[in-house]
């Protein structure tokens, strides 16, 4: 798999590299935001680590810019440690938050934490495609009739966890543990307000969603089309 460093510290660079390396991991480097954007677009990426301070382009309008196309994994790196920055980072859409400095041993495993995360429902097939729907599961990307949908994390994993089930009812706590990583204590707001952004942007007619359907008392499943 394909790691991004955007990161301004060459020895931290060089270290990352390193054990990056050493799992099996092809690395592409950046030095700041901008080398960062350009690698994104050009890379097939699977996770990138975000230096939150970088020229250019911060960690932050990166982040946001990077979540109008792809849904990867993003673990922030950071020597700031105010909640208020954590909170906003992982408002945007940031899988994880680790403080600098930081044992490369604990970062390795977050990394393969939020890869097996996302890809949790990896299977032989990396591209389903469900009638104009088509949901790319390595490079965490959802297109209509062609055209890129824009997704939060959320959205994708429970869209994703859906498609790739197609048919089999999910209840709102199989979903919630699985996409949240939390325990399920019957906050159903939560889902139905995810469900409902899904639909506005997936559905020809949100009111009357054919893709996403309610299985009443129960949850959600994705319909064969």
């Amino acid at each position: 798999m394909n790691i991004l460093i955007a990161e301004d510290e060459q020895d931290i660079r060089n270290l990352l590299e390193l054990h990056l390396l050493k799992e099996g991991y092809t690395v592409f480097k950046a030095v700041n935001g901008l080398e960062a954007l350009d690698i994104l677009k050009k890379e097939h990426i699977h996770l990138a680590l975000l230096d939150v301070m970088m020229d250019g382009i911060d960690g932050f309008n990166l982040l946001k810019m990077l979540r109008e196309w792809s849904q990867i994994p993003v673990i922030f790196l950071t020597a700031k440690i105010e909640d208020d920055d954590k909170i906003l980072g992982l408002g945007l859409g940031a899988d994880d938050y680790v403080i600098k400095p930081f044992k490369p041993v604990e970062l390795m495993a977050r990394i393969k934490s939020n890869l097996r995360r996302c890809y949790k429902y990896s299977g032989e097939n990396e591209l389903i495609k469900i009638g104009n729907l088509e949901l790319s599961k390595e490079g965490c990307t959802v297109k209509k009739d062609g055209e890129i949908v824009t997704l939060n994390a959320k959205e994708f994993k429970i869209l994703e966890m859906l498609m790739s089930n197609i048919g089999r009812v999910f209840t709102k706590k199989q979903i919630y543990e699985n996409v949240w990583q939390e325990e399920y204590l019957g906050d159903d707001n939560t889902i139905m307000v995810h469900i409902s952004h899904l639909r506005d942007k997936i559905e020809e007619d949100p009111k009357n969603p054919c893709k996403i359907k309610t299985i009443r008392g129960i949850g959600y499943r994705f319909e064969k089309i």
